[in-house]
């Protein structure tokens, strides 16, 4: 992807199946569990660079000894840096006697060291950067399994509504961020367990239970599906959300809809959970078969003593799990997700056809590094494969008329596209200079040319991932592919054109950013029909103060106005810089939803290409943002317009 978007979060549960000493006897290492959790966290650093949190349940600790731990960091290298200094009291201790230390021991000398270990990497969709606001938070409270610890990789719609709706309650939450405001509703859950798990037991049964005796059997009864399906009453949004309590006990949960991931492996050693799949299958050295997704609306609960299952704690909607996830979030060194990548590719290979006027022997085919060089694959073979069915036909033709020679079979054989790797991306170089034309100066260079790869008279075709904000396929890539001279530049997304807020993960609210919602707006003026941009801003008007349920999808008006097709030629116009001095067409080629769906037929969550939501309050969303366009404000569009 061109535009960088701060989007999914990351996260990493490894509980121990075995006492730390067994570890020891086993891998000749008590920090194995420790390590893993590392390797699962850097495995998907991709998932969040500003920042990393640690948090730990050590069981089974003496009176007064801390048995709920946590670290966490928004400095560069976060990952490494909580772990290193996590595993800073190794360089004092010689190995014979780190393997000769009790659980204990260990446990104490090694804070982030327990039998259940929770990570979280952030990727902040809003608002500011810095330590306290990376995950997990905490909820602290005097009884162990009353403390808890919360991370997750998702937003809600309503958060707001959350917070009033606990300040109702008689809660006094801090903040309205959604982590805070989840936090508070799982406490608030687990205390309302409590004092159900106090009043079965009865006056009478009190009186038999001293308070340490009291503890442990609500330890032991306590719900967590039932303490799930309350403190998610009334959340509207996608998440993945994981915890733990200091008794021991850890959940993680996946929204009814099942728009973000989470999966989890059960090995003989460890019961281990990641939001990609292929983080656990490299980790762990298993087949991806052997790891499993979460089902949607349901968690995957482990209690202190080991014991597990996977419940339903909410009812479910229809699976629409998010595909950007599929086509450039994820690594894509999982096993599906590659496939479904290289298809993505091969399904625009007739539309490449029809952009290079079918001249496949005067274009080089390229991408735009780096997530895009799957779908990349999957264009080139398909490309060779049409190739060579043309070379097919011409040598039958040769046979049928006799005139098959070494000579003519060879010449039939000639041509054909070519395959270059036409641009790099300067890893180093970073932008942050603060003005504004410096600025624009250096993002040109944050991507390098191979200079030769080109000639004037070839259509050059690049792919990129997807096209969202445009702006740096205008300010840097474009720019810098002209400098190789070709006849045409074709810029050919393996995702649809995006054209609607996203408000379960990703950093895509203001629809005044999307270039497609940008182009669509231009065609209309362009044509004189601007009277539809007020006509839908009365219609969301109208229905502004309406229940989410009963909102709809009005600026879907705009975009069947213009069509598709009008819409890419304006796309085109608007990725060329006006400083451009090269003369060449510049043309836009989208995936289709039809070539999207026919790639990952089971992942339907395209609410940014289509405006279909999966849950009400994304409609809500798209209202707000429409409006706050029309007024050229840009904040979050995530709360409701104020009623009147």
């Amino acid at each position: 992807m061109s535009d960088r978007l701060n989007h999914e979060c990351g996260l990493a549960l490894v509980r121990l199946r075995h006492p730390i000493s067994w570890y020891t006897q086993e891998h000749g290492d008590p920090l194995w569990g420790l390590r893993r959790l590392f390797l699962l966290m850097e495995k998907q650093h991709n998932r969040g660079q500003d920042g990393a949190g640690v948090a730990c349940v050590k069981r089974s600790m003496p009176p007064g000894a801390s048995f709920l731990e946590r670290s966490r960091t928004a400095k560069r290298n976060a990952i490494e840096r909580l772990f290193d200094e996590s595993m800073r009291p190794l360089e004092s201790l010689r190995r014979t006697t780190l393997l000769s230390m009790s659980d204990e021991e260990l446990k104490q000398k090694f804070a982030l060291l327990g039998e259940t270990m929770l990570g979280h990497l952030r990727y902040g969709t809003h608002g500011a950067h810095g330590t306290d606001l990376c995950h997990p938070y905490l909820r602290r409270h005097s009884v162990a399994c009353r403390n808890v610890a919360v991370a997750g990789n998702f937003n809600l719609t309503n958060s707001r509504e959350i917070f009033r709706n606990l300040v109702e309650l008689g809660l006094a939450p801090v903040g309205e961020a959604d982590t805070g405001v989840v936090l508070e509703k799982i406490g608030w859950a687990i205390d309302r367990e409590h004092e159900k798990l106090r009043h079965r037991l009865g006056p009478g049964s009190l009186l038999n239970l001293d308070g340490r005796l009291l503890a442990v059997h609500i330890e032991r009864e306590l719900d967590l599906i039932e303490v799930l399906r309350r403190a998610t009453e009334s959340l509207d949004g996608g998440w993945a959300l994981a915890g733990m309590l200091g008794s021991g006990d850890s959940f993680v949960c996946r929204d009814p809809a099942g728009i973000r991931p989470v999966h989890w492996i059960e090995t003989p050693e460890v019961i281990a959970v990641a939001s990609e799949r292929a983080a656990l299958s490299t980790v762990f050295d298993v087949e991806p078969d052997a790891v499993s997704s979460i089902p949607r609306a349901s968690a995957l609960v482990i209690k202190a003593d080991g014991s597990h299952e996977v419940r339903a704690y909410t009812e479910a909607r229809p699976e629409r799990s998010c595909t950007f996830e599929r086509i450039y979030f994820s690594r894509g060194n999982d096993p599906e997700i590659y496939r479904e990548r290289k298809r993505l590719g091969r399904n625009l290979a007739g539309a490449v056809l029809e952009a290079i006027d079918d001249r496949l022997d005067r274009a080089v085919v390229g991408f735009i590094p780096n997530t895009s060089e799957t779908a990349y694959l999957g264009l080139v073979h398909e490309l060779e494969r049409l190739w060579r069915e043309r070379c097919a036909e011409r040598i039958a033709a040769l046979v049928r008329s006799g005139q098959a020679t070494p000579e003519t079979l060879a010449k039939a054989l000639e041509g054909g596209p070519r395959f270059e790797k036409v641009a790099h991306k300067d890893q180093r170089l970073r932008t942050f200079i603060t003005h504004d034309d410096a600025r624009r100066d250096l993002v040109a260079h944050v991507y390098d040319i191979t200079r030769g790869t080109v000639t004037r008279d070839d259509t050059l075709v690049v792919v990129d991932d997807s096209i969202v904000r445009g702006t740096t396929l205008r300010e840097s890539i474009i720019t810098m592919l002209a400098r190789l001279d070709p006849a045409k530049i074709v810029v050919v997304s393996s995702a649809p054109p995006v054209k609607y807020p996203d408000c379960y993960g990703i950093d895509m609210s203001s629809l005044g950013k999307f270039i497609a919602f940008e182009a669509a707006v231009e065609v209309l003026r362009d044509r004189g029909e601007e009277a539809l941009l007020q006509e839908v801003e009365e219609r969301c008007v109208a229905q502004a103060e309406l229940p989410p349920e009963r909102m709809h999808n009005w600026v879907r008006l705009i975009y069947e106005r213009v069509g598709d097709d009008a819409l890419a030629a304006k796309v085109a116009q608007l990725v060329r810089s006006p400083t451009l001095d090269w003369a060449g067409e510049i043309e836009i080629v989208y995936q289709s939803v039809d070539g999207l769906r026919d790639a990952m037929p089971g992942h339907t969550g395209d609410w940014y290409f289509t405006g279909d939501y999966p849950t009400p309050g994304g409609f809500r969303v798209l209202n707000t943002a429409y409006l706050r366009w029309r007024r050229s404000d840009e904040s979050r569009a995530y709360e409701p317009e104020p009623t009147a």
